[in-house]
């Protein structure tokens, strides 16, 4: 079956860097959708970015443009999150997600795997 692992998370200094990463397995991803939630406490899970793993074709949230950067490497069916210049809002568990469909959704009802979760923490 698919299984999505996260890794990367830690504490971080705002305005520092950081760099998550999903290892997907179990699958055919070559036309999945991947994508990056983030979820903190007391809010609902957002949807941060996501990428066509055939085209490479991104789209990301409004609040993280130009700072967040979602990539894939397919020899190692691995994606990345390039998260730089964050900031204490960023602070959340941030999931990884594979979406069986041909576009790029950003609501999570779209997809369909999902992985544990890292915790990302920047403090101020």
């Amino acid at each position: 079956q698919v299984q999505l692992v996260e890794s990367g998370g830690g504490l971080v200094q705002a305005g520092d860097s950081l760099r998550l990463s999903c290892a997907a397995s179990g699958g055919t991803f070559s036309t999945y959708t991947m994508g990056w939630f983030r979820q903190a406490p007391g809010k609902e899970r957002e949807f941060v970015a996501g990428i066509r793993w055939d085209t490479g074709n991104t789209h990301y949230a409004d609040s993280v443009k130009g700072r967040l950067t979602i990539s894939r490497d397919n020899a190692k069916n691995t994606v990345y999150l390039q998260m730089n210049g964050l900031k204490p809002e960023d602070t959340a568990v941030y999931y990884c997600a594979g979406s069986r469909t041909k576009i790029l959704p950003t609501a999570s009802r779209w997809y369909n795997y999902w992985g544990q979760g890292t915790q990302v923490t920047v403090s101020s």
